[in-house]
């Protein structure tokens, strides 16, 4: 292949509502190796982003040779059946990288259709193991690539003697259960009086995030919790190491990027144990899982690396090293290869 241009489709919209995707960050390492990189889409409105993502793989045809289609679960579903139809009209060769905890129960509620649009793609990837196993009855040739890091921008700091500092790190969505971090932090209040939590992260607008504030304000612990908003890439690992226990209260989950950036700067992980997690996390490894809505579970997790000896030093020293996969320089090489090959059409 002569030049090496590709079409990215998927979520840009950091910009806007302060949530950054794992395509921006792929299209950053893809513009820093050499590729010439088209994007879809950055408008904040769905409806729109919809349709300049369809025009935009339409419109812009020429001038890519490769695209690649990131593949959620609800509407997002649809919407990459209808760039994937437009990449077919266009006869473009496209690669499907599957994101979403959600997706493999849709899956179940529609085989049909999610066999049909992983077939019609040249290779299908995704970040885990959890859904490589989750979404082979659709398709048998997954590949996994998992979402890279810039690892050197999340120096690590072992937790060796550990303070009741929590961090919560994820956009505020019922999804990720925010209101069970407050419920944690009042269970351990009395016993660490001098206990905080921070709970970073965009508002989705579906009112968790005043759930949460009341949640607080309800058990008494508001004063305690600090909700600093939206951070820039760049801020998270300075957030991050404002804590030294990390906090992911998830119902519904896969290979969480907030959770990789914990552990590479070394913070104790508490975790549910829902959804890709246990694929990600080892119990007693490098974290501590417990079940999905379980305060008090989570609250003795805490307890745990808190008092047990060697405990906190022993997650955090492994976590770091678990996180050290996940790095750019290991990751690119695996979508360069790929993407070259699909542009190509030689993948075998």
């Amino acid at each position: 292949m002569k030049s090496k241009k590709v079409l990215l489709v998927g979520n840009f919209l950091s910009l806007t509502s302060g949530t950054r995707g794992a395509c921006e960050d792929l299209a950053l390492k893809l513009s820093g190796a050499g590729w010439q990189v088209i994007t879809a889409s950055d408008r904040p409105r769905r409806l729109a982003r919809l349709i300049d993502m369809v025009a935009t793989a339409w419109r812009k045809r020429r001038e890519y040779e490769v695209a690649c289609v990131e593949v959620y679960s609800g509407k997002a579903f649809f919407w990459a059946e209808a760039v994937c139809l437009v990449l077919r009209l266009a006869a473009k060769p496209y690669v499907l990288n599957l994101h979403g905890g959600a997706l493999p129960s849709f899956a179940r509620r529609w085989p049909g259709r999610v066999t049909r649009l992983l077939k019609s793609a040249v290779a299908v990837v995704t970040p885990s193991p959890y859904l490589l196993e989750k979404m082979k009855p659709y398709r048998q040739d997954l590949r996994i690539i998992p979402n890279g890091l810039n690892l050197q921008s999340y120096p690590p700091k072992m937790r060796v003697r550990p303070q009741p500092y929590l961090v919560w790190l994820r956009a505020f969505h019922t999804i990720y259960n925010p209101t069970l971090a407050p419920r944690v932090l009042s269970l351990l209040h009395k016993e660490f009086p001098d206990i905080n939590l921070v709970m970073v992260g965009p508002d989705k607008e579906d009112g968790s995030l005043s759930q949460t504030q009341q949640t607080a304000s309800d058990l008494g612990v508001a004063n305690i919790v600090g909700f600093p908003g939206p951070v820039s890439k760049e801020e998270v690992p300075l957030w991050l190491q404002k804590g030294d226990i990390f906090l992911n209260t998830t119902d519904v989950d896969n290979t969480p990027v907030s959770v990789i950036e914990a552990m590479a700067c070394g913070l104790c992980i508490v975790s549910t144990d829902v959804g890709g997690i246990p694929y990600l996390l080892e119990h007693e490894h490098d974290a501590l899982l417990v079940p999905p809505d379980d305060a008090e579970g989570m609250a003795t997790a805490v307890k745990r690396i808190l008092a047990e000896p060697g405990l906190a030093e022993h997650l955090s020293r492994h976590a770091r090293q678990k996180a050290e996969h996940f790095d750019w320089s290991v990751i690119m090489p695996k979508w360069e290869e790929l993407l070259t090959i699909v542009a190509e059409r030689q993948v075998h």
